[in-house]
């Protein structure tokens, strides 16, 4: 039965799983139907844009990331830069960069909360899909612009032992070892690790040495348990431990970026842990579902925070989070009949214990609060100066962050002949509370009053919290003309939930420091300097809403070797959130609701399979500009909104060599090209990273369950920019990687 089934899903999804003719060494000999908890149909009988990979695929392209495999979805940009902590999603022009997601994400029916543990090491993906548009009638917060779901591999699909050794450029190795064994027909368990270390691509001209070497590994057991056939409990446990350096900025002087050049150490260090435990049961007409789970992050982010060789200041973030959520799912099983349905209960509690003490050094201290001060000081008395004795000092916050939320949601389906209409509707509760604790303690000198220097503290104390309700509705229409081939149209609602900003607190109270040193004086410098925005405003933000209009279809033609993809979408949104810098010589961020965007695009992905030829091609183009921006210094309406390209393309192929001699089975050669850009880096528009191509290649030589692979990664060795940014006046960017080159070799048994 379970290879009757292999071939329906063969049939119907060829670019989930594609066959190749003739390969009698494919070690995938069953393929278990791999299922979302909320969804009974494949996902291109669905009306939503969404590009699938199977493990064959993911393997092929030598993927280790959802950043490899992103770069082959149309209008999905994660760019790499700073760390793994630091990477956001760009989805359809819209993104974050700190904080809250704009793309939820889902590994083995377990949602992750935290957006600093997405990018981990993902290895042995049974699939991955990436779904765009709001998803959050079904999942809620932070899926405004889509979602990331994750299969590993299932001791139900696949019984054996892989070993994978990986070895290229800067000196990068990769050792994977995982079993997966069934002892019964109703029970099955795997075990996995995954370890990785490379020496960096960025060298640190200030100590002569590579800023971003990182080191990671991985761990994952799953346990998965079917007493009955209408019973199955599965229990996943994963950890990832990383130590990792990064942060490879250069400053850019004239229109030419310098070398990274900074003094004092920068690194990101992540202790991850997920268990989830997945109970399914079938009941007389409906199945139930309930997924539990805990999540534990503890991390820690020490920057350079100026990024230039002067000692001026840096940031240690560290945070220690708990979270747990409980989701229950209710499935109706009469899916063949007119009405369908599906409903659920989600709640969610995360405990968040943070400290970010940003500690100022001589230089920064002499220009971030001295210079102003001596300026206006020393018109009037030159001979006079204020002075602070110590060489550095600390601006110490400590947060406490306790987060609550409850939902739930329903949506009917109605089949009528070839139409099918969808409508759903999310309830969705939150609150979220912070308590801060800031403080610092110098010892300063004004020499016109003072004969020694005089003691200050100042702090600033207190707690503020935040409550949301959001109703989160869904409709949509669907043509069926047959099982393979659909027109659909929808219109949907999705929500970025609110925050805090952390990371402008240092600023907050360097600028209460300078003031009370003036009141404590008894008078008052201009010049000395003063907040550039309104505290009890700067400290939070709200969240981020959008509504998305979407047309679009799934057909299939050649006798289904030819399947393609298509959207065209609008997308209106209000109170969007971006990331900025406090004006001038400030040394925080924070995130602001930027007040009304629109968003338009189009999408295509075309797979051809057939016999020994596989050819993938996708694209998609963004035009999204604010429509009411204005910081109170400039209006940025209908300028593009920066960060998110303008285009995105890619095109695979794949040709396999079926040689079946003694020596080699077959022989696999894969090229790529991806395509990026324009994209801005200012709301200003004022500055932009052009259209770019990587070429990438594979030649995969195989031999019973012996495989030696070689590939190349940016072949032409591209200069580009992933990411800029403006800090304290300066501007700076980060570039992409440099030409990679490797050897994998897989064995199984």
């Amino acid at each position: 039965m379970l290879k009757k089934i292999s071939l329906l899903v063969l049939s119907l999804a060829p670019h989930l799983f594609y066959a190749e003719s003739n390969d009698s060494t494919s070690y995938l000999a069953e393929v278990e139907v791999v299922t979302n908890l909320k969804e009974r149909k494949f996902i291109e009988e669905l009306p939503l844009s969404a590009n699938t990979f199977s493990m064959t695929q993911i393997e092929n392209i030598n993927s280790s990331s959802t950043k490899d495999l992103t770069s082959f979805v149309p209008n999905f940009h994660l760019p790499e830069y700073g760390s793994q902590m630091t990477s956001s999603i760009y989805v359809r022009g819209f993104g974050t960069r700190i904080d809250q997601p704009v793309v939820g994400m889902i590994v083995d029916n377990i949602p992750v909360l935290n957006k600093n543990a997405f990018d981990t090491d993902l290895f042995d993906l049974q699939r991955a899909e990436f779904l765009r548009g709001p998803q959050g009638t079904l999942y809620g917060r932070n899926t405004m612009c889509g979602l990331i779901n994750i299969y590993t591999l299932s001791p139900f699909s696949y019984q054996g032992t892989r070993l994978n050794l990986d070895y290229s450029t800067a000196n990068t190795f990769k050792i994977k070892a995982s079993t997966y064994q069934n002892p019964s027909q109703k029970f099955a368990y795997s075990i996995a690790a995954n370890m990785l270390h490379t020496n960096g691509y960025f060298y640190n001209q200030y100590n002569d040495d590579l800023c971003d070497p990182s080191n990671s590994i991985t761990l994952r057991n799953r346990l998965m348990w079917r007493p009955k056939t209408s019973l199955s409990i599965e229990n996943t446990i994963s950890a990832n431990l990383l130590r990792q350096g990064g942060y490879a900025y250069g400053l850019i002087l004239d229109g030419n970026t310098q070398p990274v050049n900074y003094n004092d150490e920068c690194h990101y260090n992540r202790l991850s842990l997920q268990e989830g435990i997945v109970l399914k049961k079938k009941l007389k007409k409906m199945d139930l579902s309930s997924v539990t789970s805990y999540q534990f992050l503890d991390d820690d982010m020490l920057l350079d925070n100026d990024f230039l060789p002067q000692s001026i200041f840096t940031l240690n973030q560290a945070q220690k989070e708990h979270v747990i959520t409980e989701e229950v799912v209710f499935l109706s099983n009469t899916q063949n009949k007119i009405w369908s349905w599906k409903s659920g209960l989600y709640g969610f509690y995360k405990y968040n214990r943070m400290s970010a003490p940003v500690t100022f050094k001589e230089d920064g201290i002499n220009q971030l609060i001295l210079s102003n001060a001596n300026k206006g000081i020393q018109s009037a008395f030159p001979e006079d100066r204020l002075d602070i004795a110590e060489k550095q000092f600390a601006v110490n916050s400590d947060f406490t962050i306790p987060t609550f939320g409850i939902a739930a949601y329903h949506q009917s389906e109605f089949n009528v002949g070839k139409w099918t209409f969808t409508t759903g509707l999310r309830v969705d509760y939150e609150k979220d509370k912070m308590s801060y604790a800031n403080e610092t303690d110098i010892h300063y000198i004004f020499t016109l009053l003072m004969k020694d220097y005089k003691s200050l503290s100042c702090t600033m104390n207190g707690e503020t919290e935040q409550a949301y309700f959001e109703v989160l509705p869904k409709i949509s229409i669907q043509y069926n003309f047959n099982d393979h081939n659909h027109l659909y149209a929808y219109a949907a609602k999705g929500y970025k939930a609110g925050g805090f900003n952390t990371q402008i607190f240092s600023d907050i109270l360097q600028n209460k420091l300078k003031n009370d040193i003036m009141h404590d004086l008894g008078m008052r410098f201009d010049g000395m300097g003063n907040e550039t925005y309104n505290t009890d405003e700067a400290i939070s933000y709200k969240p981020e809403y959008n509504w998305t209009y979407e047309i679009g279809g799934h057909f299939s033609w050649l006798d289904k070797q030819l399947t393609t993809n298509m959207s065209l979408f609008y997308i209106d949104c209000r109170n969007q959130q971006l990331t900025v810098f406090p004006k001038g010589k400030n040394t925080g961020r924070m995130m602001t609701n930027a007040g009304k965007s629109k968003s338009l695009g189009s999408e295509i992905s075309i797979l051809y399979s057939h016999k020994n030829i596989l050819l993938n091609g996708a694209y998609g183009y963004t035009h999204a500009t604010f429509t009411e921006f204005d910081d109170g210094n400039h209006s940025y309406n209908g300028n593009f909104i920066p960060y998110s390209p303008l285009n995105t393309a890619s095109i695979q192929a794949q040709y396999t060599f079926y040689i079946n001699k003694k020596i080699v089975d077959k022989l696999t050669v894969i090229a790529d090209w991806k395509g990026t850009g324009k994209i801005y880096w200012d709301e200003a528009n004022s500055v932009e990273q052009s259209f770019y191509s990587l070429l990438g290649s594979s030649i995969i030589v195989q031999k019973d369950k012996f495989q030696l692979k070689g590939w190349c990664k940016n072949i032409g060795g591209a200069d580009y920019n992933t990411f800029y940014f403006v800090s304290m006046g300066n501007s700076f960017c980060q570039k992409g990687k440099p030409r990679q080159i490797g050897v994998s070799i897989k064995y199984e048994f």
